[in-house]
């Protein structure tokens, strides 16, 4: 098929990083304005979602994986949920086909992936902990000093592999919430990336996502970003070109709901300047003197 032939997918795949407390969660819950979602919850921290209106609170349904050292049900339940055919998770324990809350009869909530339409985003939150729950299912549970060895390394990129390539194939909206990890780059920088793994794993992690955006608090807001040409030593990227660090307040819609904003301009900060979104708001303003009779 010719390129020009190719439909462009109407489904996102989204990394969102940042540091702790920079309102992550918040942006992404906040999609349930216009989405139902599905909440992977890792870290059990549904609770910021309850600052949201009650009726996009009833567009979240929260599934929460209780991951410990003892207990690394996430990355067990995440791998069969990536797999997209339907599955049954207990509501007590987060296990997919539960033997224990089908004999008592609990509540479960089926999951199917492969099911999900463009009106639908699922989230995981987090890929830290999912990473954190990789290495509970390879280290000894009775070891807490057990150091990891190469072959302990190849397991564990394997396994996020598995989840991560899953994410980049998927034909429904996905959001990955992570935390930020500076490592060195292949040209001796050092960036800020999202965590996922090893450090050479987390700098590579992108490359399984459609749009990556760092979120943090600047001048008492919550801002994020998400143009590749944002911050030299900030791991940033849109495969649609998509740039919200214009907005006064962070916002996902502009990659999950274009169609909101047809007419206007991207408007940089004071901080970012990229020739294209400049030559695009002297195009608009032209446009609207030109309408305002201002130019003849």
């Amino acid at each position: 098929m010719k390129l020009s032939e190719k439909k462009v997918a109407a489904t996102h795949s989204v990394l969102l990083f940042g540091p702790p407390k920079s309102g992550k969660t918040e942006l992404a819950g906040k999609l349930a304005e216009h989405f139902n979602l599905i909440w992977f919850d890792l870290e059990n921290g549904w609770t910021t979602l309850s600052k949201l209106p009650v009726e996009w609170q009833d567009r979240i349904e929260v599934i929460s994986l209780p991951d410990t050292r003892e207990f690394p049900i996430a990355i067990e339940t995440v791998m069969k949920v990536l797999k997209g055919s339907p599955v049954l998770i207990c509501e007590k324990h987060g296990k997919v086909d539960c033997t224990l809350c089908k004999k008592e009869n609990l509540a479960t909530i089926r999951v199917a992936l492969n099911e999900m339409g463009p009106d639908s985003i699922v989230v995981f939150d987090s890929l830290t902990q999912l990473t954190s729950s990789v290495i509970s299912r390879i280290a000894p549970v009775d070891n807490l000093e057990y150091k990891f060895e190469f072959d302990d390394y190849r397991k564990m990129g394997a396994l996020l592999d598995f989840c991560l390539s899953r994410i980049q194939q998927a034909s429904y909206n996905v959001i990955c919430i992570s935390h930020e990890s500076e490592v060195e780059m292949e040209d001796g920088k050092k960036k800020l990336v999202p965590t996922a793994g090893t450090s050479n794993f987390s700098r590579n992690s992108a490359k399984y996502f459609g749009h990556v955006i760092y979120v943090e608090v600047k001048n008492k807001a919550h801002k994020a970003a998400s143009s590749t040409t944002f911050a030299t030593n900030i791991l940033t990227g849109s495969r649609t070109g998509a740039i919200i660090e214009g907005d006064k307040e962070a916002n996902l819609l502009r990659i999950f709901k274009p169609e909101l904003f047809p007419n206007e301009p991207v408007v940089q900060d004071a901080n970012t300047k990229i020739p294209g979104a400049v030559a695009g708001n002297k195009l608009a303003e032209l446009r609207e003197r030109m309408k305002s009779g201002g130019v003849k």
